[in-house]
């Protein structure tokens, strides 16, 4: 399922980009993993799957996601995916006990879009729901790891998909602060890594991004054909799109 949203991903969009000052730390031997994000649109779900596949992929990946929607697009099921009724106290207590479950040993990874709801990347506060508080009193040995996502066009047809993970926190020493705080901390976390995710992304610099996938140059059709032909005549090559060159760093 990795190779179809990849593919998937590569039609639509004009790359996936990882800040470079914004890789995942290791994953602790002893633990598991809690990612956690904010939720900006519908491509989150494609965008973890390719996370995960790049830089976790010998780990079983988790997520929760909302039961209504897990129902429409049953494919994620396959992949991780359980469903969580957001809105009722049996949907929090389902989700603890599933929780409890997937993080009952090392090895594996869970991906929380922790606002539990969609939110434009620029909304301060990010008004984190307390369940991902509480995760670290399931899993002491866990590593919690903010993750940033944004979206932007830039000078192609296709957006470009960013994304940086921020600096891990152990669960013990989330542990030592009350839930409140514990739950401020982690938003403090997240709106760090997203204000300077956000920094880079306004500045349409590529060079400040891994690319890890690039989808297709160029508008396409009898447009890309015509400049096709004109670049044959004139004996020059032709590069679809708008840049020459990406400017990145392959991964």
């Amino acid at each position: 399922m990795g190779a179809y949203f990849a593919r998937y991903v590569r039609r639509h969009l004009n790359a996936v980009r990882v800040a470079t000052w914004g890789m995942p730390p290791a994953a602790p031997a002893s633990g598991p993993v809690v990612i956690y994000c904010n939720h900006p649109a519908w491509w989150d779900a494609a965008l973890i799957i390719l996370l995960a596949r790049r830089f976790f992929p010998a780990a079983e990946s988790f997520a929760p996601f909302d039961a209504a929607m897990l129902a429409r697009y049953r494919i994620f099921s396959r992949m991780g995916a359980f469903g969580v009724d957001l809105d009722s106290p049996r949907g929090a207590a389902s989700f603890m006990a599933a929780s409890r479950k997937i993080l009952d040993r090392p090895g594996r990874v869970m991906w929380i879009t922790a606002q539990g709801r969609f939110s434009d990347v620029r909304e301060r506060p990010l008004g984190l729901r307390p369940g991902v508080a509480r995760l670290p009193e399931l899993a002491p040995e866990a590593l919690v790891v903010p993750l940033a996502l944004d979206y932007a066009f830039w000078d192609e047809r296709g957006a470009e998909a960013c994304a940086a993970f921020g600096p891990g926190i152990a669960a013990r020493d989330l542990l030592a602060l009350p839930r409140p705080d514990r739950l401020a901390r982690l938003e403090a976390d997240l709106t760090a890594t997203l204000d300077r995710l956000g920094a880079d992304v306004q500045s349409r610099d590529p060079v400040r991004f891994v690319p890890l996938l690039e989808g297709r140059r160029g508008v396409g059709g009898v447009y890309d054909a015509w400049h096709r032909a004109a670049a044959a005549i004139a004996g020059r090559r032709f590069v679809p799109g708008h840049r020459a060159g990406d400017g990145g760093r392959a991964p």
